[in-house]
């Protein structure tokens, strides 16, 4: 069973056949619990985000069992039991999932609700701060952490997060989707047409560094290891515009 979010929500069944999730509502409650893959989620979040535009009417519990019902006939159970597991409160779906991809969906998740999000293909530390007074960091064993609330090495972390994220990419619905900005569009269009770092930044009237850096990104998006090869996959993806200018 394949789970297609990161743009329209489709199921596929293992031969790859699309499979009919039936009524929207019923695909609205699936995206919704494919953004906590194998957690909990309460049923007043999966009702209020199915009813998201609208006030939950009275019946929207008992519709809510419906659309469950609706998506275990569609969706072939996992291990030995159902693939939508309920309880008292809460709806859990069960599903495999490749590494980081959660987290990824996470921040999905935190981005449509309004948080502000930067990524980066790497960072220097793994590192927690809460209230620039408390920063959280891994301690020699890979499965704790610790904890220091020093001065010293609060301000440091800070400053560290602080300079990252002036170079980190704002993270978007958009983004995650695998679509591009239009500035990002034109960056790649420019230089697949062959024009230099330096002529693509004084185009688009940004500098050098900055240019480099989105290019780095975009490489890492795309997966590819050599500016040509990013050119021929933002080309296959039609991500392209049709004139270089």
């Amino acid at each position: 069973m394949i789970f297609h979010v990161l743009g329209p929500l489709e199921a596929h069944s293992s031969t790859g056949a699309v499979v009919d999730l039936g009524t929207r509502k019923a695909g609205t409650v699936l995206g919704v619990l494919l953004l906590h893959p194998n957690a909990w989620v309460r049923t007043d979040e999966v009702l209020s985000a199915t009813w998201q535009e609208q006030a939950v009417p009275a019946e929207a519990k008992a519709n809510l069992k419906t659309y469950v019902s609706q998506l275990r006939r569609a969706l072939p159970p996992f291990g030995d039991g159902n693939r939508i597991e309920a309880r008292p409160g809460a709806y859990r779906l069960r599903a495999r999932t490749a590494r980081g991809f959660s987290a990824r969906l996470g921040a999905l998740a935190l981005a449509l609700a309004g948080a502000d999000i930067r990524t980066m293909p790497r960072v220097p530390l793994d590192v927690l701060i809460v209230d620039r007074a408390l920063t959280v960091l891994p301690a020699e064993r890979g499965d704790s952490v610790a904890a220091f609330e020093l001065a010293c090495i609060v301000t440091t972390t800070v400053e560290l997060f602080e300079r990252v994220w002036r170079t980190a990419v704002p993270f978007s619905a958009s983004v995650a989707a695998g679509e591009v900005t239009d500035r990002e569009r034109e960056l790649l269009t420019l230089l697949f047409a062959g024009r230099t770092d330096e002529a693509a930044a004084a185009r688009l009237n940004l500098s050098v560094r900055t240019v480099r850096r989105t290019v780095s990104q975009l490489m890492d998006r795309l997966g590819a290891r050599s500016r040509f090869q990013a050119g021929a996959k933002a080309a296959g993806r039609g991500w392209l515009l049709d004139h270089a200018g």
